[in-house]
C-alpha cells in the first residue's frame, strides 16, 4: 500500500508541472501577410490574364489594356492574354508553363470558376476539385515569382437563361453557386496576402438596378459571357479594387488679385505660352496623359459606369473671366461653347469627342481592338486547337473505336510540330500591332484658345 501511495506521488509530482506548462504557455498567434493593396505596373513589366472564355473574348482585358495604354503612354508593359475558352482550373494548370511562365509575368490576373462549377447546384466533390487545382495554381504562380491577383467568377444570369429557354437547375442555383467559390477564393487570397478582385458584386448589383426600370434588362445575354457592356463593369472592378486611379490632367487659368494678370497651372502636365486679352486667351498644354476612351461597342457600359468621370477626369477651369458665353478651340477645333460660370466652376473634356486627344485616345483604342480580334484572338484559337484534339483523342482512346482513336493521334503528331511555330508568328504579330500603339500614344503639345463670342 504503502509503495502504491510512494508511485502516487511521483507520478503526480511528474505531471502536475507538464500540465501546468502546457496550460501556461501562450498560443503562438499566426503571422498574417499585409494584402497587396495595389498593382504597380512599370516599364518592362509583364501582366498576365488567365482564364476560360470570358478571358477569351478579349474585352475586360482589352479595356485594361486601354487604360494603361493612355494612363501611362511613357511606360512599355506587355499584356499577355491567357485565356481558353472552357478551360477550368486543371486546364489553366495543363499549359501554365508555356502560355503564362514563359512570360515572366510580374502579375497574374485569374478569372476561373463559371466552369469548375460544372454548371450544377452545389457538389462537395466538383468545388473540391476546384478548391484543388486553384490553390496548385496560385502556389506555381508563387514559383515563378508573380503576384496573383485572383477575382471572383463572373455572374451567371437565370434571368436572362430563362428568357432564352425552359429553365434549368442551374438557372436558380448556379449564381449562388459562384458566389460561394468566388467567397472561398476572397479568403485565401486573405490569407496569402494577395490581391483580390470581386467581379461578381458589381455585375449583379448594377443588374438588379438596371431591372427596376427595365426587367428584361442583362449584361450577360446568353447568361454566361457578359457582354462589351457587362465587360465594361469588370475592367472597372479591376481598377476599383486594384488599379490606383489618378487625373488625367487639369488646366487652371486665374486671374491674380494684385497684378490682374492671368496665370496658367497645369496638373499632370505643363502649361505655357500664355496670352490673355479682353476677350480672348491663349497657351500651350502638354499632358502626361489621355483619357482613357473605348472603342463605340463599349459606349453603353461607358455611360452606365460613369466611365470617363470617374476613371479618366480631364478638366479646364476659367475664373475671372466678363460675363458672357466663350469659344474654346484646341489645335483650332471648336469643341464647345461655355459660359464664364461653366467655365469658373470647371469643364470636363475627357468624354468630348471633338477634342484632339479624345480622337488620338479612341485610335489607340481602336488599335488595340483591331490587334485583339485579329492577332490575340488567332493566337488564342490556336491554344484551343491543341485542347481539343487532345480531348478528341482522349474520348476515343477511351472507347472501343480503336481505329478511329489511332487516326486521330496521328492526325494530331503530324499537326503538333507546327503549334509553337504558330504560337511564336502570332506572338509576332501581336508586338507589331504593340509597336504601332506606343507610336500613337504619345501626348503632343495642344493649343487652346478661348473666345468670348458676340
Amino acid at each position: 500500500m504503502k509503495t502504491l501511495r510512494t508511485l502516487i506521488v511521483v507520478l503526480f509530482t511528474a505531471i502536475v508541472p507538464l500540465f501546468a506548462q502546457q496550460t501556461n504557455t501562450p498560443v503562438a498567434v499566426p503571422e498574417f501577410k499585409p494584402i497587396l493593396s495595389g498593382i504597380e505596373l512599370k516599364d518592362g513589366d509583364t501582366m498576365v490574364f488567365l482564364g476560360d472564355s470570358i478571358t477569351h473574348q478579349c474585352l475586360y482585358t482589352q479595356y485594361i489594356e486601354d487604360y494603361y495604354y493612355t494612363r501611362y503612354p511613357d511606360r512599355r508593359i506587355c499584356f499577355h492574354n491567357s485565356g481558353i475558352g472552357g478551360d477550368r482550373a486543371a486546364d489553366a494548370l495543363a499549359r501554365f508553363d508555356d502560355d503564362v511562365a514563359a512570360f515572366k509575368p510580374k502579375y497574374v490576373t485569374i478569372l476561373l470558376g463559371m466552369n469548375d462549377g460544372s454548371y450544377t447546384n452545389f457538389v462537395p466533390q466538383i468545388f473540391e476539385t476546384y478548391e484543388k487545382g486553384m490553390i496548385e495554381l496560385l502556389d506555381k504562380i508563387a514559383a515563378i515569382g508573380a503576384l496573383a491577383i485572383p477575382m471572383t467568377p463572373t455572374m451567371h444570369d437565370s434571368r436572362a437563361a430563362r428568357m432564352r429557354k425552359p429553365a434549368e437547375p442551374r438557372d436558380t442555383y448556379y449564381n449562388s453557386v459562384l458566389a460561394f467559390y468566388g467567397t472561398w477564393l476572397r479568403e485565401i487570397a486573405s490569407q496569402r496576402g494577395l490581391g483580390f478582385v470581386n467581379m461578381w458584386t458589381p455585375l449583379n448589383d448594377l443588374t438588379m438596378t438596371q431591372r427596376k426600370k427595365d426587367p428584361n434588362f442583362t449584361l450577360i445575354p446568353d447568361a454566361v459571357h457578359p457582354s462589351p457592356t457587362g465587360q465594361v463593369v469588370m475592367a472597372t472592378a479591376i481598377i476599383n479594387d486594384m488599379i490606383p486611379r489618378s487625373t488625367v490632367s487639369q488646366i487652371i487659368v486665374r486671374q491674380q488679385p494684385k497684378t490682374g494678370k492671368f496665370t496658367v497651372t497645369g496638373i499632370n502636365g505643363k502649361a505655357a505660352d500664355l496670352q490673355a486679352g479682353d476677350d480672348k486667351i491663349s497657351f500651350t498644354f502638354k499632358a502626361n496623359a489621355l483619357p482613357w476612351v473605348l472603342p463605340p461597342d463599349a459606349a453603353d457600359g461607358c455611360k452606365l459606369t460613369h466611365l470617363g468621370h470617374r476613371y479618366s477626369n480631364e478638366k479646364i477651369t476659367v475664373g475671372n473671366l466678363k460675363p458672357g458665353k466663350y469659344e474654346l478651340r484646341i489645335d483650332g477645333e471648336l469643341v464647345g461653347a461655355f459660359t464664364e460660370g461653366q467655365l469658373a466652376f470647371g469643364v470636363e473634356l475627357e468624354g468630348n469627342e471633338k477634342t484632339p486627344q479624345y480622337q488620338q485616345a479612341l485610335k489607340v483604342a481602336m488599335l488595340n481592338k483591331e490587334r485583339n480580334e485579329k492577332a490575340v484572338k488567332a493566337l488564342r484559337g490556336h491554344w484551343l486547337k491543341l485542347k481539343m484534339m487532345r480531348r478528341e483523342i482522349q474520348k476515343l482512346e477511351s472507347g472501343t473505336d480503336k481505329d478511329a482513336a489511332a487516326a486521330k493521334r496521328a492526325e494530331f503528331e503530324k499537326w503538333l510540330p507546327e503549334f509553337k511555330p504558330g504560337v511564336a508568328e502570332k506572338l509576332a504579330q501581336i508586338k507589331q500591332y504593340e509597336d504601332q500603339i506606343y507610336a500613337a500614344n504619345k501626348p503632343v503639345m495642344r493649343k487652346y484658345e478661348l473666345t468670348r463670342m458676340p
